[in-house]
């Protein structure tokens, strides 16, 4: 017999004869951990502490003090408050005491909740009845929600295993007084109600979607963390600051805004800082871009104005720059040696596009179409030309 439920991620697969139920995680690739020490002998391992998952990116430690012979994939019945929830074992062994530590949990002082029992086939098909609420109790709130005139948006719900308990996860920007709304929740729904509070990342990353890049999203395939992005991660790697390129799916500044700042940090370290014109005696050059691993400036000598842009290197920005501290100007911005170096680099780096034309794609299928007319022609008896038909 085979149960699933799309939204959750799970398939639930139960042999009736054998009274085996095991349990495939799909699309929570971020959540996976690696076992590395799982060939290693299980005497070994004896660790009394197992890691659980429930839906979305819910986990949690829980103490297998009835000492089960519990492997990853087991569905299992877990203490909860009040009855008890449905979830799937991810790890055991020593790795899970490393895991506890990573998240700052004491396993020692901290008082953990219990599993109970493998999950039986009646624990399971109360599980996926209680999954197949969750779309249809979403929606429901959310019409409840907006006739009490709530500033707020419910995301999704999550159904304890037992269908005593739900956890609506919702999203505000401001606080929220929703006293009124539990109490209506819980008289439509007959059941004890949770509100957390969610960003707007986490929502993205459990809606999933398809980047600007053409890839899944970040936070829906790997990013369990979200770490915070601001417009200055932008402007060190020079990139515009148009807000709708620099906005993900989620409205906020995408993660990817930080994947490659350090490098860009650590070229950026002995860069000047031109915050005054560089002065010589031709002229005052502003500073208008950066090439930041080539080591190239930009300078005109109109503030904002890209005409007449003049390229520097970083090593002659740094000396007319001490020059201007000393009081000194020099005749011109760039020497005629440091000129020929510039375009000795701008030789050397090219892309391709430079040797060939764009439009030689269109030339060579012009070519082929009159060759191949010129096949189709034929001369007739009276020495003309004649098209096959």
């Amino acid at each position: 017999m085979e149960k699933s439920n799309s939204s959750r991620g799970l398939i639930v697969t139960t042999n009736a004869a054998s009274e085996h139920m095991t349990c495939q995680t799909q699309g929570s690739v971020k959540l996976e951990v690696y076992d590395w020490l799982e060939d290693m002998p299980k005497t070994l391992q004896s660790y009394d502490v197992v890691e659980i998952q429930f839906k979305n990116t819910r986990k949690g430690f829980y103490r297998n003090s009835n000492n089960l012979q519990l492997v990853k994939g087991d569905i299992v019945a877990v203490e909860a408050s009040p009855g008890h929830d449905i979830g799937v074992v991810t790890l055991t062994g020593w790795l899970v005491e490393k895991q506890m530590k990573r998240v700052g949990i004491d396993p020692n002082s901290t008082e953990l909740k219990k599993v109970y029992r493998k999950a039986k086939s009646t624990d399971i098909d109360k599980w996926v009845e209680a999954m197949s609420l969750e779309h249809e109790t979403m929606i429901k709130s959310r019409k409840i929600a907006e006739d009490l005139k709530l500033n707020m948006k419910i995301g999704d719900v999550e159904y304890q295993g037992d269908k005593t308990k739900a956890i609506f996860y919702y999203i505000a920007d401001e606080r929220v007084d929703f006293r009124e709304l539990i109490k209506v929740l819980a008289d439509e729904f007959k059941i004890r109600i949770e509100m957390r509070q969610i960003g707007a990342r986490q929502e993205a990353g459990r809606i999933g979607g398809i980047g600007s890049c053409g890839r899944e999203l970040c936070c829906s395939s790997w990013i369990s963390n979200f770490a915070s992005v601001s417009t200055n991660s932008a402007k060190i790697q020079e990139i515009s600051l148009n807000p709708q390129k620099l906005a993900g799916q989620c409205g906020k500044l995408k993660c990817c805004l930080n994947y490659e700042l350090d490098s860009y940090i650590d070229a950026r370290k002995d860069f000047p800082d031109l915050t005054e014109p560089l002065e010589t005696l031709e002229a005052s050059y502003y500073h208008f871009k950066t090439d930041i691993f080539r080591r190239l400036m930009w300078f005109g000598s109109q503030p904002g104005s890209s005409v007449n842009l003049t390229e520097v290197s970083v090593d002659r920005v740094k000396q007319v720059v001490e020059l201007n501290k000393k009081g000194i100007k020099p005749d011109k911005l760039v020497e005629i040696g440091e000129q020929n170096e510039v375009q000795k680099k701008n030789m050397s780096f090219t892309d391709g596009l430079e040797d060939n034309s764009l439009t030689r794609f269109d030339q060579q299928n012009a070519g082929k179409a009159k060759s191949r007319n010129r096949k189709k022609r034929r001369p007739n008896s009276r020495g003309g030309d004649k098209r096959n038909e």
